[in-house]
């Protein structure tokens, strides 16, 4: 597996970490809260934005490949040109880069391994579960390897096998396990005390080189607010809804 090379960082007052960049991509550690991309009409930063503003020094610009939900914490790829975006695009259309997140769900996931489908139809910003033959439903594929077990809760590393938006978040909700924090699949994770957003991190990607065709693989580490809720998940159980 090939390693980042021409790796760099940018100056310390951007907002956004880069993890990895050359004149092709950029791979950034976007902080939960802040969106992918820009919201229609409002003034919002994203990591787009912030990208584009740092790269209109030297006439590029942040082009999207995928994205990630706004408090998901963790990996992001920007393509610089229009070329290498096409590119890099048509793997994602193929799934062939991979995908690895970190999830802390509810309750303990007893198998050590396991893959989850599901069919879901997608009502505004929510995805809703479906029956297999709904010729409007999407199909949801992931696989998941435990990394470790707690009292009352796990932590997951999942691989995404599709795309679809919200798919973790939902395919674990809909197996009884929803993400810790994750108000918007299991409303009464809006009183969770411990984290204050989904414990969702984009951990690891992926991918072949737009133009050296070469395996580009990136880490990224949790952010503090997942640390310190695997931490206090894994004291002894307390009496939790």
């Amino acid at each position: 597996m090939g390693k980042p090379s021409g790796k760099t960082r940018r100056p310390s007052n951007l907002e956004i970490p880069v993890l990895y960049e050359d004149d092709a991509v950029v791979v950034v550690d976007k902080p939960a809260g802040l969106p992918a991309v820009p919201i229609p009409g409002s003034h919002t930063p994203s990591a787009q934005s912030v990208l584009d503003a740092a790269l209109a020094r030297n006439r590029r610009r942040a082009l999207v490949i995928h994205r990630i939900d706004r408090f998901t914490s963790g990996i992001l790829l920007f393509a610089k040109t229009e070329r290498d975006r096409e590119v890099l695009v048509r793997q994602f259309l193929a799934h062939t880069p991979v995908r690895q997140y970190l999830a802390v769900v509810r309750g303990r996931l007893e198998a050590g391994e396991g893959t989850l489908v599901h069919y879901f139809r997608r009502v505004g910003m929510f995805q809703t579960l479906r029956a297999a033959g709904d010729a409007e439903a999407a199909r949801a594929e992931l696989r998941y390897s435990v990394e470790r077990l707690l009292p009352a809760a796990t932590v997951a590393r999942v691989t995404l096998v599709t795309g679809l938006q919200n798919q973790i978040r939902a395919q674990f909700a809909a197996i009884g396990h929803p993400v810790v924090g994750d108000r918007k699949y299991h409303p009464p994770e809006s009183s969770e005390p411990l984290i204050a957003r989904v414990a969702l991190h984009a951990a690891h990607i992926e991918f072949v080189h737009p133009r050296s065709a070469e395996r580009v693989a990136i880490d990224c580490a949790p952010p503090p607010d997942v640390r310190r809720l695997i931490l206090a998940l894994s004291r002894p159980a307390r009496k939790r809804r």
